[in-house]
């Protein structure tokens, strides 16, 4: 069954899969999104208590109720350390070693490869700290500052649309970077912070507040903007993105700069706001 399974995974059209669902996500006809909505709602048990707007009928597609806004104070935002960018389940906490990522249980992966290939942003974070956090369906998929940060540039890397859950975490090689990808690379007071959007199946769009869609279309070749020209600063808690249907996020920092707080560790839920760790 697992060698089907994973057979099925490599075969099925990934990106034509996504489009499909990105139209789907988008249809405006209020029978059909009004029926979407309550379905998910009911299926993955989400709680609308949190959203601004609680009723299917205020969403004017299932993709506007997908990235619902929560109504404010749902989330409180911590005031010191890092506080957690995304509501999920944490895959993976820890250090870099060796220019090294953990993936899952007896898998590891490259961080330079997870940088699209720059040897010079390894270098800034190789030994250092990072935080893989899985975004379920039912979780909130706005993405958010976990401290203030000045962004330095920003890098689409092409790749595949695997999923991204536990299973594909431990059978897929190098999942997190071959995977479609958004870097998203900040200047902090804790030094350099990169902010990574990991794509997946049906996670056909990806968003940043400063540059709108990123995907799709779907692109062959990497592309970097960069922004020593233009000053685009974001608070800490700031909404910085969102991912369009479910994916992952993974936060990398420089050697030295934090302490992940010792009782946070893999399969932990986590909110966005809370704290992960205090600056060392």
């Amino acid at each position: 069954m697992s060698a089907l399974t994973n057979l099925f995974i490599r075969l099925i059209p990934q990106h034509g899969l996504s489009n499909l669902i990105y139209k789907i996500t988008r249809i405006r006809s209020p029978w059909f999104k009004n029926w979407a909505i309550r379905t998910f709602i009911n299926q993955f048990n989400v709680d609308m208590s949190l959203a601004m707007q609680a009723e299917a009928e205020a969403y004017k597609d299932f993709n506007s109720f997908f990235t619902r806004p929560l109504r404010k104070g749902a989330r409180p935002i911590c005031n010191d350390g890092i506080c957690c960018p995304v509501d999920g389940t944490i895959s993976q906490i820890g250090s870099i070693v060796d220019n090294t990522l953990v993936q899952a249980k007896n898998h590891s992966y490259d961080l330079t490869a997870l940088l699209g290939g720059s040897a010079v942003l390894a270098n800034s974070f190789n030994s250092g700290s990072f935080c893989t956090i899985y975004l379920s369906p039912r979780d909130y998929h706005r993405i958010h500052m976990p401290l203030d940060g000045c962004l330095r540039e920003m890098t689409y890397v092409p790749g595949k649309l695997y999923s991204v859950n536990t299973y594909t975490a431990e059978t897929v090689p190098n999942l997190f970077a071959i995977n479609e990808r958004v870097l998203n690379i900040f200047d902090t007071e804790n030094g350099p912070m990169a902010l990574i959007q990991v794509g997946a199946i049906n996670v056909g769009s990806m968003e940043t507040v400063w540059h709108g869609m990123v995907t799709p279309p779907y692109g062959k070749e990497m592309t970097t903007w960069r922004y020593d020209k233009e000053t685009i600063e974001l608070n800490r808690g700031d909404e910085m993105g969102r991912f369009n249907m479910g994916s992952t996020v993974i936060l990398l920092f420089a050697k030295d700069a934090i302490n992940w707080q010792e009782t946070l560790a893999s399969t932990d839920t986590v909110r966005m706001g809370q704290c992960l760790s205090s600056s060392k």
